[in-house]
């Protein structure tokens, strides 16, 4: 299937003129570009099959659990009324230094990441 110019009106109020553009054309070149300037960093994306981005899902995974468990009503985070952005920055500060060290982790075997850290340094140590 081809897909066909469409006429897009776009205003541009020193010109006043309509712009041809394909739909998807910019939308091919960021991806292309994207996979050369991984390619040449010797990366590798983060993405599944075409249009599953694994990143989007933990992304919004993550801003679930910032929502119920900074944020709402009841959060151990909050010590009252969230009033002003100060008030709102300082309980983020607060769950993400809890979320990056002290949460405990299924996959570290129930342990917060900070204690697997120092673990896995200690054995790295006592192995060298």
């Amino acid at each position: 299937m081809q897909l066909l110019p469409i006429l897009l009106a776009v205003p541009y109020i020193h010109l006043q003129i309509e712009v041809l553009r394909r739909p998807v054309e910019f939308a091919q070149y960021t991806s292309v570009r994207f996979a050369q300037t991984l390619l040449l960093a010797g990366l590798t994306p983060s993405v599944g099959s075409i249009g599953d981005a694994y990143d989007n899902a933990l992304a919004e995974t993550t801003i679930g659990l910032y929502k119920t468990e900074c944020t709402r009503d009841g959060s151990p985070f909050r010590g009252g009324l969230v009033r002003t952005l100060a008030d709102l920055e300082e309980i983020t500060s607060a769950w993400v230094h809890w979320y990056n060290t002290a949460r405990l982790m299924h996959r570290l075997g129930r342990r917060p990441p900070a204690e697997a850290e120092a673990g896995y340094y200690q054995q790295a140590r006592d192995a060298a």
